[in-house]
């Protein structure tokens, strides 16, 4: 099958590369001139494992392509996949205009049936506005060009996205036309063929269902982390109470790990817009705010506990272990590693920081101040460090040699944000450890 996805960007990458490698013949179109030119010569410009050699292996057969021209995309394709960026604007509404540039770009150069088909996470009513855009085109050209709108949300964790593509938990079709739900199905078919995982819904409950979907995820997160906050106001431990409610199967285990809170590109940015659709309807979405509110407040949970420790930061260093908002990424956006490091810059302390494979992404938002050294090791990151803070679980994190790290440590001081080590152990070789929601072990003050 022929598909057409506008923007290379992480979904619309991994989206054409997984398409092309199941045999379809695939075109990407960036308005990025530098993008392109990267994807041409093999080269990523994001960090995802396996994608790399995917992109490659079909760009050499000759099933994925990548160009600047939009109206080679829209000639070449009978689905047209915009799978653009819809950044937050100010009042956390979702900005839909490259969505709709790139509905009226179809309009404007089709001229045979089209399935335009929306990637980006866009919020309810947004496919209505794609095909008026799409109408309006054509009748600027005088045509009236039969086409159907469809929403197919994507549902990929960084980190794991070639695995999520695959082999889907689901996939939802949204769509008000036969014709275009059976050429979807047939598109997802490779996919799907060991269990039907495709769901076919009304369109506007397939845009509602992303938003619900990572709302949900996110609610799961802050209601961990403020329980793990109550926990270590009244002594319990907030990571054996993990155990006591997840063994529950109405709860489950996942996203019920205590931490700095949750990041990246889509959470903070769905939960922020899912609100704001609800004010437009006239609904006050309590509990979307309070997720908000929790989790802004929670990336700020290590600088607080490293005031009580030190009382004034000035003039401290502290090593810093992890960047990305969570592993097997390199992206940093709305990552707590932002919000501390900016705490402690300001409050006179420096900073030497490391993570596996976000350090370039980190120089780019950074560029490296004063205070603030990247390092190329953990070990690197822990010379002349008063205190060690773990901000991302990084699987090179979980078992240091913790006697080379006391050695290295100017006190054996630890934050962990991410609950990786055990507070007793800790506290048998001599650290100091303050993690989230469990007891701390200050051995200057073990009472």
């Amino acid at each position: 099958m022929k598909i057409t996805i506008f923007g290379s960007g992480y979904v619309g990458l991994v989206t054409g590369a997984c398409l092309a490698d199941a045999g379809n013949h695939v075109v990407c179109v960036d308005v990025d001139r530098r993008k392109i030119e990267m994807l041409e010569r093999g080269e990523i410009p994001i960090h995802e494992p396996g994608l790399e050699a995917i992109v490659r292996r079909n760009f050499e057969s000759g099933r994925l392509r990548f160009t600047l021209d939009a109206a080679e995309g829209v000639g070449h394709g009978l689905f047209q996949l915009i799978a653009v960026g819809t950044p937050p604007d100010e009042d956390g509404s979702a900005d839909l205009r490259h969505v709709l540039a790139v509905a009226r770009t179809i309009g404007s150069l089709a001229n045979d049936y089209k399935v335009v088909v929306t990637k980006s996470t866009v919020p309810v009513g947004t496919a209505d506005k794609v095909r008026q855009a799409v109408r309006a085109a054509l009748a600027q050209r005088g045509l009236t060009l039969e086409f159907d709108t469809v929403s197919n949300p994507e549902f990929l964790k960084e980190g794991a996205a070639i695995a999520d593509f695959m082999k889907p938990d689901r996939v939802v079709i949204g769509s008000d036309s036969a014709r275009a739900a059976d050429l979807m199905r047939t598109l997802y078919e490779p996919f799907t063929r060991n269990h039907d995982r495709l769901i076919v819904m009304d369109i506007r409950s397939a845009e509602l269902t992303k938003y619900a979907a990572n709302a949900m995820l996110a609610t799961k997160i802050s209601f961990m982390n403020e329980l793990a906050n109550v926990a270590e106001r009244v002594g319990a431990d907030i990571e054996q109470v993990r155990i006591g409610i997840g063994s529950d199967p109405r709860i489950g285990y996942s996203f019920i790990y205590p931490g700095l809170g949750y990041g990246g590109s889509c959470f903070p940015k769905d939960v922020k817009a899912l609100a704001h659709s609800a004010e437009q309807v006239g609904y006050d979405a309590a509990i979307l705010k309070a997720v908000e509110a929790v989790n802004e407040r929670q990336k700020l949970r290590l600088f607080e506990k490293m005031k009580a420790h030190f009382g004034d930061l000035r003039g401290k260093t502290i090593a810093l272990w992890g960047l990305a908002f969570k592993p097997n990424t390199d992206d940093m956006r709305e990552a707590a590693s932002r919000v501390l490091i900016d705490a402690l810059l300001k409050d006179g302390a420096r900073v030497r920081a490391y993570d596996p494979v976000a350090m370039p992404e980190a120089a780019r938002l950074y560029n490296e101040p004063a205070a603030l050294t990247f390092c190329k090791s953990t070990g690197e990151a822990l010379q002349g460090a008063d205190a060690l803070a773990i901000v991302t679980e990084w699987q090179e994190f979980r078992s240091p040699d913790f006697d080379a790290l006391k050695q290295a440590l100017a006190a054996p001081v630890i934050f962990d944000g991410r609950n990786l080590y055990e507070p007793t152990h800790m506290a048998k070789m001599g650290f100091s450890y303050y993690a989230i929601g469990r007891a701390t072990q200050n051995q200057a003050n073990p009472a």
